[in-house]
C-alpha cells in the first residue's frame, strides 16, 4: 500500500492528476484493505458510516469544476427537522412543490429512509454530456 500512495503522490507532484484527484485515490486505497480483511476474516462488522456526501462535477480534461462536500450530519439533522414542521405547514411546501413540477411529500421523509438511501449510495456517475460528468459519493 505504501508504494502506491507513493505513486500517487509522485503522479501529484508532476501534475498527471489533481490533489482532489490524488485524496480520493489515497482515500481508495486506504479503504480497500479494510473492505478485503472484513469479507474474509468476520463478514458480521457493520460497514462504518460515512462522514460526507461529496459532489464532484468533472471536465473531460480532468479539471474539477464543482468540488461540494456536505457533513451527514447536516443531512441527517435536516431530515429530522423536517419531522417538526407542522402538518398544515407540509401541505403548504407540498403544494408548492408540486406547482414547480416536484411531486414530493415532506411527509415521506423519515431518518430511516435517508439511512437507507445513504447505504445504498456507493457511488452514482452521471454524464450531463460529452463535456461534463458528476460523480455522488459518501465517504
Amino acid at each position: 500500500m505504501y508504494e502506491s500512495r507513493r505513486e500517487v503522490l509522485e503522479m501529484l507532484s508532476v501534475g498527471q492528476i489533481t490533489a482532489d484527484q490524488a485524496d480520493r485515490l489515497i482515500a481508495a486505497m486506504e479503504n480497500e484493505p479494510r473492505s478485503a480483511s472484513s469479507g474474509n476474516e468476520s463478514p458480521s462488522l457493520p460497514k462504518p458510516k460515512p462522514k460526507y456526501l461529496r459532489v464532484l462535477v468533472d471536465a473531460d480534461n480532468g479539471t474539477t469544476k464543482v468540488n461540494v462536500r456536505v457533513p451527514m450530519q447536516l443531512l441527517r439533522a435536516g431530515v429530522k427537522l423536517a419531522s417538526l414542521i407542522p402538518a398544515q405547514a407540509q401541505h403548504h411546501v407540498n403544494d408548492a412543490m408540486r406547482e414547480h413540477g416536484i411531486p414530493f411529500d415532506l411527509s415521506q421523509v423519515k431518518p430511516e429512509n435517508l439511512e437507507e438511501i445513504i447505504d445504498h449510495l456507493d457511488d452514482i456517475t452521471v454524464d450531463i454530456n460529452s463535456d461534463v460528468k458528476v460523480n455522488i459519493f459518501c465517504e
